[in-house]
């Protein structure tokens, strides 16, 4: 039994290297986490979820700022199963939808999956992220699902800064990881649209 409040703060705090004591100051590293978009590095306790559900998420936040990544890629990156609805009722039970930026995850066919969000909630962070939602729907109207360089050989993710790089008489579509690898193209080791 705790006798007293500073013998409180004392025990919490050699258990969890944090202060019961409310602070009028944000945590450290949120204020920066908030601004960029970049909270990877941001420690977030998910423990009232299920291994597959913390799976999922740990995923989300390796999708950098700017980038979106579909839902198989997400399995792939949390050695999942490409199941789409349990990954879908993962980000639905996102704890914190900001830091853990499941407006970054799309359907195979390119429409966002904002499972943890309101109703354009998801449209608004991806806008402030700078992400062309516009762009990648002309890319999927003319089935690019990936794009290559042909000056480099390598294809990414439409959303890879590296793709975003390719001026458009160098970009070259492909609607499957297969198709580019038949035409003699390497993935991406930046944003892995297939094992690498």
């Amino acid at each position: 039994m705790v006798a007293d409040a500073d013998e409180f703060e004392r025990l919490h705090h050699a258990r969890t290297g944090r202060t019961a004591i409310r602070a009028s100051a944000p945590f450290p590293g949120l204020r920066p986490a908030l601004r960029t978009g970049r909270a990877k590095r941001l420690p977030i306790d998910l423990g009232d979820l299920t291994d597959l559900e913390r799976a999922v998420l740990h995923a989300v936040r390796s999708i950098p700022s700017g980038q979106l990544r579909p839902i198989t890629w997400l399995a792939r990156e949390a050695s999942l199963p490409s199941a789409t609805r349990p990954i879908v009722e993962a980000l639905a039970k996102n704890p914190v939808p900001v830091l853990i930026p499941c407006h970054r995850v799309t359907y195979e066919g390119g429409a966002p999956c904002d499972a943890a969000y309101a109703e354009r909630v998801g449209d608004a962070l991806r806008s402030a992220e700078g992400i062309d939602m516009h762009r990648l729907e002309e890319l999927t109207l003319r089935g690019a699902v990936f794009l290559g360089s042909d000056t480099t050989r390598i294809y990414c993710h439409p959303t890879c800064a590296h793709a975003r790089r390719i001026t458009r008489p160098h970009q070259v579509p492909f609607r499957t990881a297969g198709d580019a690898r038949q035409a003699g193209y390497r993935a991406c080791k930046s944003c892995r649209p297939a094992t690498v």
